[in-house]
């Protein structure tokens, strides 16, 4: 089935929703459950794992979408981009039916997130790895700064829904964060008006990603442990009081995660990259662009997959490990030790299943970082005109031993994601470009030159550093 006339104006005047008419619709079942398993839930229902304790996912109803062809698909999300109507200015509501299909556009909590810059990084291509065909997703550029603000705009609506409706005693939203999950669910939910806990680890994040919270007055606890602590308390808390728990145990994230990748189809004309690298921490963000790309195939707007590369920093890297056994051993959770990759400093990843599904299911691979190669990564990067986080430089450097190893090609399409802005690590680039990191030759560090202030002397820099060159 197919139409010329975007759906969301078929209804405009009318006090019923597309999905209504259509039968979109979604729920929860257990993820990659036998498909003779029964066993579903509504979304209205605070739950977060299976009968079993294994992890949930969202279903959606294949067959209604499929009612519509791939090409009605790509007209209607494109007629929405860079367009105000609420809520499908942003880049996650304007795929709404195959986001949340049946929540009132009244209900949605939005900074109209989304819609982020697919860059060409030409130099650093064509200058660093011999690639005239590299791009970096931005995700970075967002209303808190990183990638998180996809899938929060969905959970605090969706919590926003439940309250407005009385359908849940959901008196607050809690997460534990390595810093970026936190802004994002304290923003969304100021904008909602729905109290906002945080349990971060003590002395792990930076000052930028910590004043977030505190900025948009959400409870923030500074717990004495690292993130996989800060995990195991907030499962605890909100097991016992009306507290709704908003970390990536929640597959409503995944949801508005996943349409970065339907995003960067898009902005490729509805092209396929050959790879996709991204980050890894806790895991899900792999798995939402494997269901983003998978759900473009599934409906006809792709024919074909990209292959995912999962990048990790080897401080933190059981997914790695995991990987570099054939994924034949048993997984096995490590501890995590410090990173300037702080956002994916996570040892025992609530999305490990999730990773490995999608990997096995696209030829993905697992590559890792150091530490000393993903600041060089990240600061060889900022030398072209980028301004990148350390987790990007972590992909960058999984992308310069790819490219070495000869197992990505020089005219191969390759989009490396950028998850969080490199403002919010602003005291990593200081100290690298200062040379006061223990143990590492920071070899593109660029620091000022102190001079005196007298013509000759400026003349004389001036000649030695930049006319010489």
């Amino acid at each position: 089935m197919s139409s010329s006339q975007p759906a969301d104006e078929t209804c405009k005047s009318q006090h019923i929703t597309y999905s209504n008419i259509y039968g979109f619709s979604a729920k929860y079942v257990p993820f990659n459950a036998d498909p003779s398993s029964t066993e579903s839930y509504s979304l209205d229902e605070i739950i977060y794992t299976s009968a079993s304790g294994g992890l949930l996912d969202v279903q959606h109803d294949m067959e209604a979408l499929k009612k519509f062809d791939g090409q009605y698909w790509k007209n209607l999300f494109d007629s929405r981009t860079g367009k105000t109507t609420w809520p499908y200015g942003s880049g996650v509501w304007s795929k709404k039916e195959w986001v949340l299909p049946e929540i009132d556009s009244e209900h949605i909590v939005s900074a109209f997130e989304g819609n982020s810059n697919l860059s060409w990084a030409e130099r650093f291509g064509k200058t660093v790895l011999g690639m005239n065909d590299l791009w970096v997703k931005q995700c970075g550029i967002s209303h808190t700064g990183s990638f998180k603000d996809l899938g929060m705009t969905v959970l605090v609506s969706q919590v926003n829904r439940l309250r407005k409706l009385g359908k849940q005693p959901v008196v607050g939203v809690g997460c534990a964060s390595t810093g970026d999950t936190s802004a994002a669910l304290s923003a969304y939910c100021a904008a909602a008006g729905i109290p906002a806990i945080v349990f971060l680890p003590a002395n792990k994040i930076s000052m930028a990603q910590l004043v977030q919270p505190i900025a948009n007055g959400a409870k923030v606890l500074s717990l004495d442990t690292d993130f996989d602590g800060c995990m195991q308390l907030i499962r605890e808390v909100t097991a016992e009081l009306p507290i709704y728990l908003a970390n990536s145990l929640n597959s409503l994230r995944i949801e508005g995660q996943k349409t970065a990748a339907i995003e960067i189809l898009q902005q490729f004309n509805w092209q396929v990259p050959d790879w996709v690298i991204v980050p890894g921490g806790n895991l899900g963000n792999i798995y939402a662009f494997y269901k983003g790309f998978h759900m473009c195939k599934e409906l006809g707007l792709v024919d074909r997959l990209p292959r995912l590369v999962c990048a990790q920093a080897a401080n933190a890297n059981p997914l790695y490990l995991h990987y570099k056994s054939g994924w034949d051993s048993e997984y096995t959770p490590v501890r995590a030790k410090t990173t300037f990759a702080s956002a994916i400093q996570i040892g025992d990843p609530v999305s490990i299943d999730r990773a490995v599904f999608a990997l096995k299911n696209c030829d993905g691979i697992v590559e890792e970082a150091t530490e000393e190669e993903l600041m060089d990564a990240m600061s060889q990067a900022d030398l072209t005109g980028m301004f990148v986080c350390p987790q990007t430089g972590v992909a960058l450097s999984a992308l310069t031993k790819l490219r070495n190893k000869g197992v990505i090609a020089p005219t191969d399409r390759t989009v490396v994601v950028s998850t969080a802005h490199g403002l919010k690590f602003a005291q990593a680039k200081i100290d690298y470009h200062s040379k006061t990191i223990p143990d590492m030759a920071s070899r593109f560090a660029n620091p000022p030159i102190e001079v005196k202030a007298e013509f000759a002397a400026v003349m004389d820099v001036l000649q030695n550093e930049v006319l010489s060159d």
